[in-house]
């Protein structure tokens, strides 16, 4: 049976006044109703935690069902901040192991390569492109803050640091 909103409506209200037997059916058909929800939105293995967290919500939160509003959105929406929760624990963890597990490790000579490569490209530069890209791409200054460091208008400072690296592209292309 796949119950709809006026069967699970009378399911509710019947558990709300204490009915096990109408628990239960709104219980398991709840959770069919769950799969459902849950299959197009987190993959297959996750399913089942998710129908669980949102059926033992479902059970502690039926005091607050009011019988006079339909039960499919009020379902609904539990499962919905379930989800939510559910991709934020998820996406964190993945993002914590990604910063943990697949660092990479700069070694100084790696940095100082780095550093004196840049200068050499530099050279190759006039000095006020030179310093633009090097306060704000490299830096991380703002365009008023190297506007302002430098004394040069803000569209100067754009303007050097658009040609600047149009140029460096152009370096680094002949010498591949």
């Amino acid at each position: 049976m796949v119950a709809d909103e006026p069967t699970f409506a009378r399911l509710m209200a019947a558990a709300q006044t204490g009915d096990k037997a109408a628990a239960n059916v709104l219980l398991t058909e709840a959770g069919v109703w769950l799969e459902r929800y849950f299959r197009r939105r987190v993959p297959p293995h996750q399913i089942d935690d998710l129908v669980q967290e949102v059926l033992i919500a479902l059970h502690t939160k039926r005091a607050t069902f009011d019988p006079a509003r339909p039960f499919l959105p009020w379902l609904a929406a539990i499962a919905r901040y379930r989800w939510v929760d559910h991709l934020r624990k998820v996406y964190k963890h993945d993002s914590k192991e990604l910063m943990e597990d697949d660092a990479v490790e700069d070694s100084e000579e790696e940095v100082v390569l780095a550093r004196v490569s840049l200068d050499r490209l530099f050279k190759h530069l006039p000095d006020k492109q030179a310093e633009a890209i090097e306060m704000v791409k490299i830096g991380g200054l703002s365009i008023r803050e190297a506007a302002d460091k430098t004394g040069q208008s803000e569209s100067l400072v754009k303007v050097n640091i658009h040609r600047g690296l149009k140029k460096l592209a152009a370096l680094v292309e002949r010498a591949d």
